[in-house]
């Protein structure tokens, strides 16, 4: 029997417990967890916003998980495109996407090719958002300036 490989994707920007949880849980799954971190990039054009710590060193803070099996530069937008290159077999994402209508198209996409979604609960006391306004703040700035600035 060939091993279970699982895909986890996340910008891991300002890597807290939620984001450790997700990846632990994950790997509980699989025999081998690839963690695909979000490029800058798509970051950007997903949130409208850059990430704090640049792709090279989140994907180097990633790759030292001792769950972590392998890590991916996530820079398509597409789900399946990157099933095209990595081939896994379970695809982990946060549970608010479950019965979304993002989530129930993902679900069926991936279906169609024989990837399992699985869904997880998020870490609801840490995000990485609050620990981003709570910088902000303590530079003596706004959430809204904070946020301009990653853009730029």
């Amino acid at each position: 029997m060939s091993p279970k490989v699982g895909y986890a994707a996340g910008a891991f920007d300002l890597f807290h417990i939620g984001h450790l949880n997700i990846l632990k849980h994950a790997k509980e799954h699989c025999d081998i967890l690839i963690a695909g971190v979000v490029s800058d990039e798509m970051l950007y054009q997903a949130r409208g916003r850059r990430p704090v710590v640049p792709l090279a060193e989140r994907m180097e803070i990633v790759r030292h998980i001792d769950v972590v099996d392998r890590v991916h530069a996530e820079t398509v937008p597409d789900k399946l495109d990157t099933w095209s290159e990595l081939r896994f077999d379970l695809f982990f994402k946060g549970d608010d996407w479950r019965g979304t209508p993002r989530g129930v198209d993902l679900e069926r996409r991936f279906g169609e090719v024989g990837v399992e979604v699985v869904y997880f609960p998020y870490t609801i006391t840490t995000s990485s958002t609050v620990l981003r306004r709570a910088l902000a703040t303590l530079e003596g700035e706004t959430p809204d300036d904070a946020v301009g600035r990653a853009a730029r």
